[in-house]
């Protein structure tokens, strides 16, 4: 099943770095604002700091398995039965995700942009392209990355180049009045939504990546330029918005786009902009559901994924309708219960990984 596969190191460095923009670029900078006040942006850069630590971490537990996905490597080395296990709750972790980027794109399109059109009928469209990517397999959707990231680039360079003369330095004093609380729990809010559901990506690398070496160089590097992104992004919205605002507002970047006004002649440019976060969460939400689909189909045993895209898919736009009652819950989840969960699957998991490889490494070296 797929196994002759593989995208380049380029076309991996661009997934990587969507990946990291994804949803963080819209929905970060309220929870950092709300966590590291002014101190915001500082928190941001402290969390791509993590990012990379993490990264470097995935990049050790990736050399364990270069010629096999996650879910062979886990009955592999924890055996059968505890094997299956922790490769259920890999894909129960890929299935939450991909059902909360859903809810994400539905209720910014229903609150923001069509408020008359039903969450449902946004959710079922946006779920019908990214089945259709899916069946049609990794290397298609590594191309169309490589095809939309130009235009992703520039409309975030516009966005930034048009908000300069915006900024309020005032807005960014006194520094480091958070303290160093706000700022480590700004950090891990940064990790929990950018670094650590890189866990799902360990269904296409290393084993689909070609020239290993090199991919890991390039992960790092798309985890910093993506991070950048959205520590601009969080930096102009505490000066441009000012932090009381910013930590109100549920998308603060959108809203950041509203203040775009050139001579009176360049602005209402937020739905331009707003194309930034539909084509990053698009490969967010893929690669989600990808590894969902692709793990569950290698623990049954199936040749083909294929035959699974449609109903799973029906089951992701159920469940994102409901994983989240409200918006209050959305945030309350968010900000206390998803932290410590993408710390145990993206954490704890690999870290568990890598300790147990190299005991067993030893184990087996002594004995011979």
């Amino acid at each position: 099943m797929m196994r002759n596969v593989k995208i380049s190191v380029n076309q991996f460095a661009v997934i990587v770095m969507i990946f990291t923009i994804g949803t963080t670029i819209l929905v970060i900078p309220s929870g950092l604002a709300a966590a590291a006040k002014q101190d915001a942006w500082i928190g941001a850069l402290l969390g791509v700091s993590l990012n990379i630590g993490m990264v470097c971490l995935y990049n050790k537990v990736g050399s364990c398995f270069p010629n096999m996905t996650l879910i062979a490597y886990n009955e592999q080395l924890f055996g059968k039965w505890l094997g299956k296990l922790f490769s259920f709750g890999f894909i129960f972790f890929s299935f939450v995700g991909a059902t909360t980027v859903l809810f994400y794109m539905g209720n910014f399109v229903t609150t923001q942009v069509m408020p008359d059109t039903p969450i449902q009928a946004i959710n079922v469209l946006f779920a019908l392209v990214v089945v259709m990517g899916v069946r049609l397999g990794l290397e298609t959707i590594a191309r169309a990355a490589e095809i939309f990231f130009p235009w992703i680039i520039i409309l975030f360079i516009v966005l930034v180049a048009c908000l300069l003369p915006e900024i309020e330095v005032e807005k960014l004093q006194p520094v480091y009045s958070s303290g160093g609380g706000g700022l480590v729990r700004a950090a891990l809010e940064v990790a929990g939504t950018s670094s650590l559901p890189f866990i799902v990506l360990f269904m296409i690398y290393p084993v689909h990546v070609i020239q290993i070496r090199k991919a890991k160089k390039a992960y790092l590097l798309g985890t910093l330029f993506g991070g950048l992104c959205f520590v601009v992004i969080t930096f102009l919205c505490v000066a441009v918005l000012g932090t009381k605002l910013t930590e109100r507002l549920m998308y603060p970047s959108y809203v950041l786009a509203k203040e775009i006004n050139i001579g009176n002649f360049f602005e209402r440019v937020e739905i331009l902009i707003a194309g930034i976060w539909f084509l990053t969460v698009f490969f967010k939400l893929t690669f989600y559901f990808y590894s969902f689909v692709i793990g569950l189909a290698q623990l049954l045993r199936m040749d083909d994924y294929r035959p699974l895209t449609m109903p799973l898919g029906m089951i992701l736009v159920v469940y994102s309708l409901v994983v989240y009652p409200n918006v209050a819950y959305m945030s309350k989840f968010d900000s206390e219960s998803f932290i410590p969960y993408a710390l145990t699957a993206g954490g704890l998991y690999p870290l568990l990984i890598l300790i147990t490889a190299r005991i067993r490494k030893k184990t087996g070296q002594a004995k011979a």
